[in-house]
């Protein structure tokens, strides 16, 4: 069949806002279409070679932000902590395998959530659901939950506003390893993790000191002072994917110019509906969430619409099974997968099949059983002879109370009232995820 950016709009669509202004819907979008695209094509191929690495074992995928951004949290300070919080968790990886990261983040677009239900009902009021900041605001109101397509517009400048800062964090000294120790953030002081990490970079300066003896120094191998942190989202409001879509002038290809990285949702995988219809054109490398409710043939069926020609680096599978089911419904997807021959990146996200309410209807995440999933996850590969890409999380550099114990954190469920800032689902904190990394990073060294 063939295939254009707008040929989504013949298939059936789940997770989308009905807008009551079309007209003012439509003349946003061909706004949006003559804007510039927020990446470039030369860089998704980037991120495509470097995730074929991963699919090979040869680095490691940490992809890791926000549930879902937030238009009044858009500030310096939070793009910087998760900044971060993201390069201290790739040198512990790194150093621990002495293999590359490809960093990811959920980032500079995020700003679309699917939603259970298409209604929210509080004391008899039934309105709308909150589909994140680009379609509605969270505020239990009718005029706040109505879907503005201005917001649209609103999120392209935020992202855009997003990208810059994290291109100049990347390129322009604050990734420079001789600044490691400088990477702390604030609430980590006088905790344990800091000393942990302190360790660590006195061990990343002694190298440095000693290849500088050699002749190698950050002036001279822009590498040691330089990063890339590539932008992803989950591509699921398509009016606004389509508007950033673009052709590639040296290849004559289709890419989504909105993120580096787009991944469906499990929500909207329907092989014969509008998503993969919309991503199985674009040129980007993309992801698939795999939940407990997918069969071995669909999710060939799956791997065959979106990546036919079985090009490595293309398909990121992120498994999101929870703690107690990914041993049993895992391994033959798994198994099914290799059999056929399929190249694909394996990556795990922990946090959304372990989310549960507290006894005060507060979503949250146990620490305990994030940890589990990544282990069991892991595990699973090395009695598989598989490789395990990596790890897709939900968080944040911010000093959050939103998921439920680490050692280093000790948050319990009376303490998630005090600092709980989600949007929308809960996040692991600056604490947590940098625990997470040094508690797993062994497991992956082992393989």
């Amino acid at each position: 069949m063939s295939w254009s950016p707008s040929s989504w709009r013949d298939f059936p669509i789940k997770q989308q806002p009905t807008y009551k202004d079309l007209d003012k819907l439509h003349s946003i979008e061909a706004e949006i279409k003559t804007f510039p695209p927020l990446i470039f094509a030369g860089e998704a191929r980037e991120l495509k070679k470097d995730l074929a690495k991963v699919a090979k074992g040869e680095a490691i995928l940490l992809q890791g932000g926000d549930c879902a951004e937030s238009f009044a949290n858009f500030n310096a300070a939070n793009i910087r902590d998760l900044f971060k919080v993201l390069l201290q968790m790739n040198m512990v990886l790194m150093y621990a395998t002495g293999k590359p990261v490809v960093k990811i983040g959920r980032i500079a677009g995020q700003y679309a959530k699917p939603r259970s239900s298409d209604y929210e009902e509080i004391g008899g009021v039934k309105l709308p659901s909150y589909r994140g900041d680009i379609v509605n605001d969270i505020a239990f109101s009718e005029e706040a939950r109505e879907p503005k397509p201005e917001k649209l517009l609103e999120a392209y400048y935020k992202s855009a506003a997003t990208l810059n800062l994290i291109r100049a964090y990347a390129r322009g000294g604050f990734a420079d390893l001789r600044a490691v120790h400088k990477w702390n953030l604030e609430f980590l002081q006088g905790n344990e993790l800091e000393s942990r990490f302190e360790e660590l970079a006195d061990k990343i300066t002694e190298a440095l000191r000693f290849m500088e003896a050699c002749g190698v120094n950050p002036d001279n191998t822009p590498q040691l002072k330089q990063t890339t942190l590539y932008t992803s989202h989950e591509a699921l409001l398509l009016n606004y994917e389509e508007a950033l879509t673009r052709k590639d002038t040296f290849t004559g290809d289709w890419y989504d110019c909105s993120a580096h990285f787009l991944w469906i949702g499990d929500r909207t995988r329907d092989p014969n509906g509008a998503h993969v219809e919309f991503f199985r054109g674009i040129k980007n490398p993309i992801g698939v969430k795999v939940g407990p409710s997918m069969k071995p043939h669909e999710l060939l069926e799956l791997i065959d619409k979106l990546n036919p020609e079985n090009e490595p680096g293309r398909l990121t599978l992120i498994v999101r099974m929870g703690a107690e089911k990914i041993g049993e419904l895992f391994p033959p997807l798994l198994r099914t997968v290799k059999e056929a021959g399929k190249e694909v990146v394996w990556s795990i996200d922990p946090m959304h099949g372990n989310t549960y309410k507290t006894g005060g209807g507060l979503k949250t995440r146990d620490f305990e059983k994030i940890l589990s999933e990544v282990k069991q996850f892991i595990q699973i590969h090395k009695a598989e002879g598989t490789v395990p890409g990596g790890m897709h999380l939900e968080m944040t550099g911010s000093d959050v109370t939103e998921c439920t114990g680490s050692i280093s954190a000790s948050i319990t469920e009376d303490a998630l009232n005090s600092r709980y800032h989600t949007q929308c689902d809960p996040r692991l904190n600056a604490n947590q995820a940098l625990e997470l990394a040094f508690m797993v990073a062994e497991t992956f060294k082992d393989l």
